[in-house]
């Protein structure tokens, strides 16, 4: 009698807009997943390249996109490249093909993505287009570019927090869910210290000196909110209707104690 086949991982995928979006608000949940035996990916939308005050295009796009490569390895993400310019991610047809044709490569269980309020139109735009590609991943009618064929089985999308925790009109977005992230946060750190030319940028454009200092300020700030954690990455999960069943939470089921899920204030 021949072996059962071995079950297929869960895969997770981590979509943003720009390098380190991951890295600020989404990065401790991936950890866990892989270390809950997830198959992990990483892929930012936008290259990056108006990230600098210094580099011409084409020296930014690479230091980037080479700073994005570094820190999917530390993760032991499978890194994606991007298909955008900054600032020219639009929620259109030839866009959506394009991620959707991205998505069904990649065929995830989990999908970890930017909230739909946020303050910045990139990080929204990128957000309704993975909804969107991940509404149609089962659509065989539904033509991607490139052609990539359609796949049958459940999706969840979970939304992430907005950086600094406001959507654009400075009003408190608050999680339904914490992913207790406080024992892989020096690996979450490591991950953000990867994007050396964005610390440049943010320094000269916002004056961020304290670019880690930040992200865990954020962290520890959920961690606050969640009432049981130290350091927490907040989610929303997005209604399961032509996406899932009903009750379909990977998120939870995966992350078992890391998870907790209330009633967002």
């Amino acid at each position: 009698m021949s072996a059962s086949p071995s079950p297929q991982p869960i895969v997770a995928l981590a979509a943003a807009a720009h390098p380190d979006d991951i890295e600020f608000m989404m990065a401790g949940t991936l950890l866990l997943l892989k270390d809950a035996g997830a198959e992990i990916h990483m892929w930012n939308l936008a290259s990056g390249h108006c990230g600098t005050a210094r580099h011409s295009r084409e020296e930014i796009i690479r230091l980037r996109a080479a700073e994005a490569e570094t820190s999917a390895r530390l993760a032991g993400a499978v890194s994606h490249a991007p298909l955008f310019d900054d600032l020219g991610i639009f929620y259109d047809q030839p866009s959506l093909s394009r991620v959707a044709a991205v998505v069904r490569e990649i065929r995830p269980t989990i999908l970890l993505t930017h909230a739909p309020q946020d303050y910045m139109e990139d990080h929204q735009n990128t957000c309704r287009l993975l909804v969107t590609a991940a509404f149609a991943h089962g659509m065989r009618n539904f033509e991607t570019q490139p052609p990539r064929p359609a796949w049958d089985a459940p999706v969840a999308l979970y939304h992430a927090l907005p950086h600094g925790l406001r959507d654009g009109m400075g009003q408190r977005v608050r999680p339904d869910a914490y992913a207790d992230t406080s024992a892989v946060l020096e690996r979450k750190r490591a991950m953000l210290a990867c994007h050396r030319s964005q610390k440049e940028w943010l320094d000269v454009s916002q004056g961020m000196d304290a670019y880690l200092i930040d992200m865990e300020r954020l962290s520890a700030e959920v961690g606050r909110w969640s009432r049981r954690y130290v350091h927490a990455e907040g989610w929303r999960l997005h209604s399961t209707l032509g996406f899932a069943p009903a009750t379909f939470n990977p998120l939870q089921d995966l992350l078992k104690g890391n998870y907790h899920a209330t009633t967002a204030e």
